[in-house]
């Protein structure tokens, strides 16, 4: 499967805002967005005006960039939300916040989706007591997810979690700090995904 091996700053600056791609880096002045605001490249000080397609295809590519998905299972969500009841940009993003990955990330185990999802990767999780190492599993309200006895002293894993604390969790989910596990407790509405972003535009985009 194809991965983004440039430069994470660069996606900010791309998209013009933080997408908090590096975790709590973005928080300090050595963010890449404080310190060049304008886009990458030879001409990032001289884009011009974006067109409609511009702005969609731009707000497509924040969302899976902040995710970290490849356009082809973007896509894939996308579809599966248009055929479901409701709103589908908002059906969207409540699949890509079911991700393990994201899931993990959101109860403070990793200090980003991108190293979140190496943790997956790499065997660290179980997911209501079945070791589970697949990132785009879809957690449903009630799993257990729960880092694995033996990797439980990672110091990366309470490093986060300790930063995580002091932030607060999002209140779909429940987080057992002493044990290193969490309880995904039920879908985030709209409003409580708090992202930057008009999902709107991205039905527009893939409806064309």
């Amino acid at each position: 499967m194809a991965r983004y091996t440039d430069a994470l700053c660069r996606l900010c600056r791309r998209e013009g805002e933080k997408l908090f791609v590096k975790g709590n880096r973005c928080y300090t002045e050595k963010c890449a967005v404080e310190r060049r605001k304008y886009a990458p490249g030879q001409h990032g000080q001289n884009r011009g005006k974006l067109s409609d397609y511009g702005v969609q295809l731009r707000e497509k590519q924040k969302v899976r960039r902040i995710y970290g998905v490849m356009e082809k299972q973007f896509r894939m969500y996308f579809h599966k939300a248009s055929r479901m009841k409701g709103i589908t940009g908002e059906i969207l993003l409540q699949f890509l916040e079911r991700r393990l990955d994201n899931a993990a990330y959101r109860m403070g185990f990793a200090s980003n989706r991108r190293e979140a999802r190496q943790l997956v990767k790499h065997g660290h999780f179980s997911v209501n007591g079945v070791k589970t190492d697949i990132p785009s599993y879809l957690l449903k309200p009630g799993d257990i997810l729960e880092i694995r006895e033996a990797s439980k002293d990672l110091k990366a894993v309470r490093d986060s979690l300790e930063v995580a604390e002091h932030k607060g969790f999002p209140e779909w989910v429940e987080v057992d700090s002493v044990n290193v596990k969490g309880k995904f407790v039920r879908i985030p509405s709209r409003e409580e995904i708090q992202l930057p972003v008009q999902e709107q535009l991205i039905v527009e985009l893939y409806s064309k």
